[in-house]
């Protein structure tokens, strides 16, 4: 588990080291000045002291840890910025605790119907626990590339591209809209959990049929409307010919038989569901001629 820890001021350091290094100067120098070599060897002491401090000095920068280890041991993880003063002999790694997001490459997958789809995502990522990041998996970024493609390829083999396929279907990857972006978070962050990183947002960026069915799938797609747009034209023709049956009924306009009224349906039918503009045929005669 991740342990955070608060080393020392690394300007009380540097500023030590410094004394030490004007020290050391000042030995030298009374050491060429009186020819007496008793200087020298606490010059050099000195001096070696300062490029000890210097190596135990580290900067952190923002939103970065520093994670120490000692002759392979896990020391703790340095998490605040600034400059510290830790053990020289302690081995640290650098690691990132920025926002990063990546692209997955669009992919093929087949649906829950079996049909090739074509499928990206942009996933918002970052770490949480440094020692997993480090020590569990031997690469994180390879990691999230892998587990990521395989999370988009698991979303799309559990629900069909859209509902003319599955018309039981209560979610879709085209339709799914919100729940599914929370679906594909939450397969995110399962696999993720292992290196100690978080997915803060996961969108699908491309989402279309592969080319060898889309022409098809365009067609039937193309079919499917033109079969609902003629029931809402049928639907509201035969609400329009009912009105009108009553309408003229209730004024008295006309007093129509069966055999008129039949006759007269078929005319508003043919009129209100055809798509080209009625021409209108003047009958000098009567109905019957």
């Amino acid at each position: 588990m991740e342990k955070l820890i608060k080393p020392t001021n690394g300007y009380l350091a540097l500023f030590l080291s410094l004394l030490f290094m004007a020290a050391a100067i000042y030995c030298f120098v009374l050491s060429g000045a009186d020819g007496d070599p008793i200087y020298v060897v606490p010059g050099v002491l000195l001096l070696l002291t300062c490029f000890v401090i210097w190596k135990g000095l580290m900067i952190v920068q923002p939103n970065h840890a520093r994670i120490l280890n000692l002759f392979g041991k896990y020391v703790g993880t340095i998490k605040d910025n600034g400059m510290f003063f830790v053990n020289p002999l302690y081995a640290s790694i650098r690691i990132t605790q920025r926002v990063q997001n990546m692209a997955t490459p669009t992919m093929k997958v087949n649906d829950k119907m079996g049909n090739p789809v074509e499928i990206a995502a942009v996933i918002v990522w970052q770490i949480q626990d440094t020692y997993k990041a480090a020590y569990e998996v031997a690469d994180y970024n390879a990691f999230v590339r892998m587990q990521s493609e395989a999370a988009v390829r698991a979303l799309t083999m559990r629900f069909a591209y859209d509902s003319i396929e599955d018309q039981n279907a209560d979610i879709t990857l085209r339709e799914g809209g919100e729940k599914i972006i929370e679906l594909l978070q939450q397969e995110l962050n399962e696999r993720l959990l292992t290196a100690g990183i978080i997915v803060t947002e996961a969108r699908i960026s491309h989402l279309a049929y592969a080319q060898e069915i889309a022409g098809a799938m365009l067609q039937r797609q193309q079919a499917s409307a033109i079969v609902a747009a003629r029931y809402k034209i049928v639907e509201g023709a035969v609400g329009m010919v009912e009105l009108a049956l009553e309408q003229l009924s209730k004024k008295q306009i006309v007093d129509l038989d069966e055999e008129k009224k039949a006759n007269m349906v078929c005319n508003l039918m043919v009129v209100l569901c055809g798509e080209k503009a009625a021409q209108p045929v003047l009958n000098t005669g009567t109905i019957y001629q």
